[in-house]
C-alpha cells in the first residue's frame, strides 16, 4: 500500500473503466462533430466492441454482469457511429455483429427495440426518479435509435424535465418537484432544454421555459468547473455536452469545456472511467488503514505524515460551493475542481487528520483542530430531521441518493469521536447531532440486525444491496452487538464474506467484516462476545491471507455505487480494507 502512493505522498488510486462512460463520451464527441475527434470516437467504439459480454450485453465495469441501461447506451451509440462515421468504424471488426447481439439481448428484456418498449422498461427500473432514465432515453434518441432526432415525434418517449426550476434560488430546490437528485442539476438544465427546443410541450409552462433558457444556461456555465468536468464525472459531462450540441450550441463555452474534459479523460485503451479519481477518499481510507493498529508513525515518516496533513488541509472548502450551495467546511472526494463537498469525505478527512495528529509527539496542531471543528459543524448542520446524515444537501428530497443513510451517518459518529482525540471542546449542535444520529441508526437497523448502505452494493444480492458493508461501518462506529452477531453469521465456512450471507465472497467485504469484528473484540465488551466472534474472525483472516497470496494479490470487486447507481470498482479498496483488517487484529490473540 505504501508503494501505491503518488510521488507527493498521498494516494490517487484508479477507478475501473466503464462501458457506460465510454458510450456516453463517444456520443458526446459524435454530436459535437469535430473531425479531429474521429480517432477518439473510433478508439472508444472499438473498446466497446472488444469488451462486450458473450451474451451481447455490457455491464458497468469489466467485472460486472450485463444490465439494460448500459447495454442500451452501447447499442445505440455503436449504431450511431456506424451510420454517421463510416471512416471511424472501418477499422473496427465485428461492429455489425456486436450491434445485432446487443439488439437481441435488449429485445428479450424490454420486449422490443422501439422507443415505447424501452421507455417502459426503464420506468420499471427507475420508477419516478428521472435522474438517469431521461439521460438514457435522450442519449438513445440523439443516436437516432428511434428515428430522426430532430423530429418532435421522436421525443414523445422522453419526459420533459422542468429545467426552468433551476432558475430558482438553490435554497428553494428542496421545496419544488425537481424530479432529479441534487447532483444532477447540470443534466436537468441541458437535457430539459434540448427536449424543449426540439419538441416543446405547449401549455402554461412553455412560455416560462422559453423565458428561462438564457438564465439557466448562465447558471449551467456558472457551476461548471474550470476543467469542464461536472463532478469529474464522464457520464454527466457527456450528457450535458451532447444535449448542447444537439441544440446547435456545440460552440457554447460549456460544450467546449466539456469536450476538453472528455478528451483529457480518455484512457490509452480508448475507454473512459466513471470519474477522474477518488483521491481524497482514497487517501483518508489509506491513512485510516495504516493507523488502525496504532502504528501509523512506524508506517509513515514524519515528512510523509506532514505532506499528507498539508494536502488534506488544502482540500477543505473554505467558501460556499457554487454548485450545491454547500457552506464552507466540507471536503470532496477528489482534489480536482469538479468535486463537491460531501458528508462521507468530510468525515473521512476528520478521522484521518485525527489519526495523523495522534502519531505526533507534539501538541495537537491548532490548524488541524480548527479545520476539524469547521468540518464537524458542517456535518452537524447537514443532518436531516430524522437524525440521519445525507450525502450532499440537507432535505433536498426523497429520491434515492439524496436521503439519509446509515453508512454515512455512522462515519459522522466516528468523526465526532475523533474530535475527542484532537482535544476539542463543545461545538454548537454537535452533541445533539450525535444523539439524533444514534437514534436514527437504532430506528433503521433491520430486524435481523443489519443495515444497508447507500453508496455501496452487491450485484449478486437480490436487491443489489450490500448489508455487510453497511453493517460493518455501523459496527465500527457503535460496536452494536446485534450488528456484530449478524456480521459473524455472514462469514462462510471457508471464511469468505460476500455482500450478505451466502453470496460470493470478495476481499473487500471479508476485510470489512474482520475489521468491524476485530474492533468489537478489542472493546470492553469483547470478552463476552469472544466465543461467538473469534472463530469467524480467525476463518476470515485465513481466507484473506490465502486469497491475497499472503498480501501480494488484491482482486477488486464492483461493490461501489456511483451516481445513479452506476457500479464501479477501485484498485485501492481491496488493498486498504485488507491492511485495515489485519492491522486491527494483528495483536489480537484470536489470530495468533
Amino acid at each position: 500500500m505504501l508503494a501505491a502512493r503518488e510521488a507527493d505522498g498521498w494516494w490517487t488510486g484508479k477507478l475501473s473503466t466503464s462501458a457506460l462512460s465510454t458510450a456516453t463520451a463517444v456520443n458526446a464527441l459524435l454530436q459535437v462533430g469535430h473531425t479531429f475527434d474521429v480517432r477518439a470516437i473510433s478508439r472508444g467504439a472499438s473498446w466497446l466492441i472488444g469488451n462486450q459480454l458473450a451474451d451481447g450485453s455490457w455491464g458497468d465495469t469489466t467485472a460486472s454482469r450485463g444490465n439494460l441501461s448500459t447495454t442500451l447506451l452501447c447499442w445505440s451509440v455503436l449504431t450511431a457511429v456506424c451510420d454517421a462515421s463510416p471512416e471511424s468504424i472501418g477499422s473496427m471488426h465485428n461492429a455489425s455483429e456486436a450491434i445485432g447481439a446487443a439488439g437481441a439481448w435488449i429485445e428479450t428484456r424490454a420486449g422490443g427495440l422501439d422507443g415505447r418498449s424501452i421507455a417502459a422498461a426503464l420506468a420499471d427500473i427507475y420508477g419516478r426518479d428521472r435522474t438517469f432514465s431521461v439521460p438514457i432515453l435522450t442519449h438513445a434518441v440523439l443516436c437516432g435509435a428511434f428515428g430522426d432526432p430532430q423530429d418532435a415525434k421522436t421525443w414523445k418517449i422522453v419526459p420533459q424535465l422542468p429545467f426552468e426550476l433551476a432558475a430558482l434560488p438553490q435554497k428553494w430546490f428542496r421545496l419544488v418537484n425537481m424530479q432529479v437528485v441534487s447532483y444532477a442539476l447540470p443534466a436537468l438544465i441541458a437535457m430539459g432544454q434540448v427536449r424543449h427546443k426540439i419538441a416543446p410541450k405547449w401549455g402554461p409552462r412553455s412560455w416560462m421555459r422559453d423565458r428561462s433558457v438564457d438564465e439557466t444556461l448562465e447558471k449551467l456555465e456558472a457551476i461548471q468547473p474550470a476543467n469542464g468536468g461536472f463532478l469529474e464525472a464522464t457520464p454527466l459531462t457527456s450528457f450535458v455536452t451532447m444535449s448542447l450540441a444537439a441544440m446547435g450550441l456545440a460552440e457554447h463555452p460549456v460544450a467546449r469545456r466539456g469536450v476538453a474534459f472528455l478528451r483529457a479523460a480518455q484512457r490509452p485503451d480508448g475507454s473512459w472511467p466513471i470519474d477522474t479519481n477518488l483521491a481524497t477518499w482514497g487517501t483518508t481510507l489509506s491513512v485510516g488503514a495504516l493507523a488502525t493498529g496504532g502504528h501509523l508513525a512506524a508506517h509513515l515518516s514524519d515528512a510523509d505524515r506532514e505532506a499528507i496533513r498539508r494536502w488534506l488541509l488544502a482540500q477543505q472548502w473554505k467558501e460556499t460551493h457554487p454548485y450545491t450551495g454547500a457552506e464552507p467546511g466540507g471536503w470532496a472526494w477528489t482534489d480536482l475542481p469538479g468535486g463537491v463537498p460531501d458528508a462521507d469525505d468530510t468525515s473521512g478527512a476528520i478521522v484521518a487528520l485525527a489519526a495523523l495528529e495522534a502519531a505526533e509527539s507534539r501538541p495537537v496542531s491548532g490548524e488541524v483542530r480548527e479545520a476539524a471543528a469547521a468540518g464537524l459543524t458542517w456535518l452537524a448542520n447537514l443532518a436531516n430531521r430524522n437524525g440521519g446524515i445525507p450525502t450532499f444537501c440537507k432535505g433536498w428530497g426523497r429520491l434515492p441518493f439524496d436521503t439519509s443513510c446509515p453508512d454515512i451517518t455512522a462515519h459522522f459518529l466516528r468523526a465526532a469521536e475523533a474530535w475527542k482525540t484532537l482535544g476539542g471542546g463543545d461545538l454548537p449542535g454537535l452533541a445533539a447531532a450525535q444523539r439524533a444520529a444514534t437514534r436514527y441508526l437504532s430506528r433503521t437497523q433491520r430486524r435481523e440486525g443489519c443495515w444497508s448502505p447507500l453508496w455501496f452494493g452487491n450485484e449478486h444480492h437480490p436487491l443489489q444491496e450490500n448489508p455487510v458493508y453497511g453493517t460493518a461501518k455501523v459496527v465500527m462506529a457503535t460496536g452494536d452487538r446485534r450488528g456484530a452477531s449478524w456480521l459473524a453469521s455472514a462469514v462462510g465456512s471457508d471464511g469468505g464474506v460476500g455482500g450478505a450471507p451466502g453470496l460470493t465472497p470478495s476481499v473487500e467485504e471479508t476485510a470489512l467484516t474482520v475489521e468491524a469484528l476485530g474492533r468489537v473484540l478489542a472493546s470492553p465488551q469483547g470478552r463476552t462476545l469472544s466465543a461467538e466472534l473469534s472463530p469467524a474472525v480467525e476463518r476470515s483472516v485465513r481466507w484473506l491471507i490465502e486469497t491475497t497470496d499472503e498480501g501480494r494479490f488484491f482482486p477488486a470487486a464492483p461493490i461501489g455505487l456511483y451516481f445513479a447507481k452506476l457500479w464501479y470498482f477501485e484498485k485501492l479498496y481491496p488493498l486498504t480494507f485488507t491492511v485495515a483488517a489485519l492491522e486491527q487484529v494483528a495483536d489480537d490473540s484470536v489470530t495468533t
